[in-house]
């Protein structure tokens, strides 16, 4: 049996994947066999029921919402969480399980379940035992928890406390009180009220067994539906009642395009008689086109991703406002910004050299690195240095090349027991690839693989003829639209209802779902939109940018944090005034979201991962009112040297979508940009934003004085070299004695070598030992950044090392030591020409 079929577009390809390098390969996390015992793959690996089929099969799944689940032995546990905490720097709503439903046939054996539909949101499973049966219809978005039983005799227990209440009567522990009929109550002893419907008469006998444990049994075997809903609220009764005739179990998905418009239709399949009643994320209503929703009065929920509201009927539309930025920025390089460009431009893509581009050893740096030097050809088409473009193409090809390699390091491979493109050296290695071979990250992963191959074919034709169904093998990985693929689920990582993508597939269980980095799955989608604009068809191009503006209204809502909004406001998923202080969320997860990452803690970071790649098809995620927040959140840690400037780039570039002229000068005194980002990248983007004053955005930016000079401290001592070791110092009384130094160009920097002997200048990382002119090649440390020093006379410079990003003084001994922790610890210089 296949999976319910759910789309209205085709697949972008239905050819078998194994002709990979690294061929098929199996995980040693395959799906649970019985679980999917009567259905075919591919399977889903990052949806939220991913719990239930990953081994061990037992985990916290992240829904239905407002629920949350898990599978035992026995039966579906589940419950809603109800006491949400902000401990600081999270907003945790603890996993709280209520109830297990079963029946009293059913042994307890884990074999003894199975799914028998999906689809790309729900999925339906059974318990059986022998001729009895209980299948449960998990389906988000639904109020009630929906089982159908097949000649069974149901089972509720408890599992937060005892039974305190059954039908308007209390129990004591060891009481027995039944009721009939098709509608119950029943409070545990933690003070949490379900209501329970029939679809006919049944008699249900309550038993307080402890007061940890309660159970409510049927009297005898039942052939019908009973649907349990957790009653927040008494006045929530009213609308439970009016709308339990009538449940969902499954639904459909239609996808619709028209200009810059795309519009995503659910319609939920269901059964019973009556209109349905479903709850909204804000998120949902933020794009629900003509929503006939009761008031929020009437039934609320508070998740983790705010509140849950009502709205009647089984067809929803929401749509999405499309991008229509492609490869480069809407508008042209500001005429005051040009110069600058073209000048790093023409520096980086110089010193990309074919015979040293690198292996491709691991997708998820390698895809980082190179992305960003493919940003470099599609600027230089911008700018009109068209001459630029087939250096950055030919060293791209060289790196790339290694995929098509088997003898490479990194093989990709096609996993048979899940259905997907891996690492073929992670399917047994969780740590390889940060869990690639386990279905974690390939959104981030693949955006940048399919950037890059989108730009080499872009400019070559030909490479894209000889390699289209290779790569285009990583875009049906992320993006595949419908079930006719049969190597591939659908879109593997997004969750359709929860409005975004979670990255952790299948290891450890598929434990708790979460996304750290929303840029980075922002730019999954932009990668395949790229491939698909120049690679396949326009139906499937829109269908990323489609995918591409779900995930950036993800970000604006459950990863950016607006101490504007008001605690009330229904579009506001975090009424925690104290936690939209922190501006920027750096973990979405199942039961908590929180300002933090696994791997890091400064600010610059959390509010930087969320922001990375610095692309143009981002200025709609960076919004003035978000990134002026970020930019002044993180202002101690900007301004402070001890934290890497590849941090800041990218919050400086964000920031120029609210002030770009601030932005180029901020972004003037960076020397590293890191493996993500280039100074080209980073004038580039600051320099298309728009510009509503109408001033010249890099107006006159500092730069390091080029030319030959010699060098004179403001006390008047001439800087020398020794002729041993090359150590300077400011001991020459004389211009007749002086050492003439040539100053060139690097990207917010320069290099001083040594005219005499044309050895760099270089400046220790330590700052403990006097600069010297001892190196052939200029690196990282022989670079440095001249300024004009503050409040000194116009023409004195200070001095600072990019090795460590302290300043340059003259010692007792006349040494030149780079030690000056802030910059009036710098000695002034004068540049004279020589």
């Amino acid at each position: 049996m296949k999976p319910v079929k759910h789309t209205s577009l085709g697949p972008i390809g239905t050819s078998n994947p194994n002709i990979l390098v690294g061929g098929t390969v199996q995980t040693d996390a395959p799906p649970l066999s019985s679980f999917f015992k009567d259905l075919e793959g591919p399977y889903p690996t990052n949806g939220w029921w991913a719990p239930y089929a990953a081994p061990p099969g037992t985990g916290t799944a992240a829904g239905p919402f407002p629920y949350e689940s898990s599978l035992d032995g026995y039966g579906v546990c589940f419950g809603i969480g109800r006491n949400r905490e902000f401990d600081g720097t999270s907003v945790k709503v603890p996993t709280q399980l209520d109830w297990r439903a079963s029946f009293t046939e059913h042994s307890g054996g884990f074999d003894g379940h199975k799914a028998t539909a999906f689809d790309t949101q729900t999925v339906t499973v059974q318990y059986f035992q022998g001729n009895s049966s209980m299948t449960a219809y998990l389906v988000p978005g639904s109020p009630y928890m929906t089982f159908k039983y097949k000649s069974a005799t149901p089972l509720l227990t408890t599992l937060n406390g005892g039974i305190k209440v059954f039908n308007g009567k209390t129990l004591s522990v060891g009481d027995t009180v039944s009721g009939k009929g098709t509608k119950f109550t029943v409070v545990d002893t933690k003070g949490t009220s379900y209501q329970i419907y029939s679809d006919s008469s049944i008699k249900l006998i309550a038993k307080a067994e402890n007061g940890n444990k309660g159970t409510l049994t049927a009297n005898g075997k039942f052939t019908g539906i009973l649907r349990l809903v957790m009653l927040r609220d008494p006045s929530h009764r009213r609308l439970l009642d009016a709308h339990s005739t009538v449940y969902p179990i499954s639904v459909s998905q239609d996808y619709s395009i028209s200009g810059d418009s795309g519009t995503v239709t659910f319609r939920w399949q269901t059964k019973g008689t009556g209109i349905l009643l479903m709850l909204t994320w804000p998120h949902h209503r933020e794009v629900f086109q003509s929503p006939d929703s009761p008031d929020p009065s009437l039934l609320s929920y508070l998740t983790l991703k705010g509140w849950m509201y009502p709205t009647l009927g089984n067809t929803w539309r929401l749509t999405y406002k499309l991008t229509t930025i492609t490869w480069n920025a809407p508008r042209d390089v500001d005429p005051s910004c040009k110069e600058s460009v073209v000048n790093g431009l023409k520096y980086e893509v110089d010193r990309l050299d074919p015979s040293q581009a690198p292996a491709p050893n691991e997708f998820y740096f390698w895809g980082g690195t190179l992305a960003a030097k493919s940003r470099l050809a599609l600027i230089a088409d911008h700018v009109g240095r068209k001459d630029l473009v087939d250096p950055v193409i030919k060293y791209l090809k060289a790196s790339f090349e290694g995929w098509f390699s088997a003898t490479n390091k990194a093989l990709p491979a096609y996993e048979t027991t899940w259905g997907g493109v891996i690492n073929k050296e992670g399917a047994t290695n969780v740590w390889v690839d940060y869990g690639n071979g386990y279905y974690n990250d390939h959104h981030f992963h693949y955006g940048y693989f399919l950037h890059i191959a989108a730009v080499i074919a872009k400019y070559d034709p030909n490479w894209l003829a000889q390699h289209k169904e290779y790569v285009t093998f990583f875009a049906r990985d992320i993006i595949n639209p419908s079930t006719d693929d049969p190597f591939f689920p659908i879109t593997r990582c997004l969750d359709w209802f929860a409005g975004h993508s979670w990255a952790s597939g299948i290891a450890n269980g598929a434990g708790s779902r979460d996304q750290e980095s929303v840029g980075e799955a922002v730019n999954g989608y932009y990668g395949a939109m790229l491939w698909a604009t120049v690679a396949l068809d326009q139906e499937h191009a829109n269908f990323a940018r489609l995918l591409l503006a779900i995930e950036q209204q993800a970000a604006r809502k459950y990863w950016h944090l607006y101490p504007s909004a008001g605690k009330d406001d229904p579009a506001n998923p975090y009424p925690e005034a104290k936690f939209r202080d922190l501006i920027t969320v750096g973990n979405v997860m199942d039961w908590q979201t929180g300002a933090w990452l696994f791997w890091g803690a400064e600010k610059v970071q959390i509010a930087a991962i969320q922001i990375l790649p610095v692309t143009p098809v981002n200025e709609v995620m960076y919004d003035a009112e978000w990134v002026s927040n970020v930019f002044a959140y993180t202002m101690p840690e900007l301004t402070n040297a001890s934290y890497a400037d590849s941090w800041k780039s990218v919050i400086y570039a964000a920031y120029a979508n609210a002030n770009p002229q601030e932005a180029a000068a901020w972004s003037a005194n960076l020397s590293d940009w890191g493996s993500g980002n280039t100074y080209t990248n980073e004038l580039y983007f600051i320099s298309t934003r728009p510009n509503p004053n109408g001033q010249p955005i890099c107006g006159n930016l500092p730069s390091n004085p080029y030319g030959n000079f010699k060098i004179k401290t403001t006390s008047g001592k001439y800087i020398i070299s020794a002729a041993n070791g090359g150590q300077l110092s400011a001991t020459a009384n004389s211009t007749n004695f002086a050492d003439v130094f040539y100053s060139a160009y690097v990207p917010n920097a320069g290099t001083l070598q040594l005219a005499r002997d044309k050895q760099y200048v270089t400046a220790d990382q330590s700052g403990t030992y006097s600069l010297s002119a001892a190196r052939t090649i200029a690196d990282t440390w022989e670079r440095f950044i001249i300024r004009q020093k503050i409040g000194e006379r116009q023409g004195v410079y200070s001095i600072k090392a990019v090795s460590n990003g302290k300043y340059v003084r003259v010692g007792g001994d006349g040494s030149l030591v780079n030690d000056g922790a802030v910059e009036k610890d710098a000695t002034g210089f004068r540049f004279i020409k020589a």
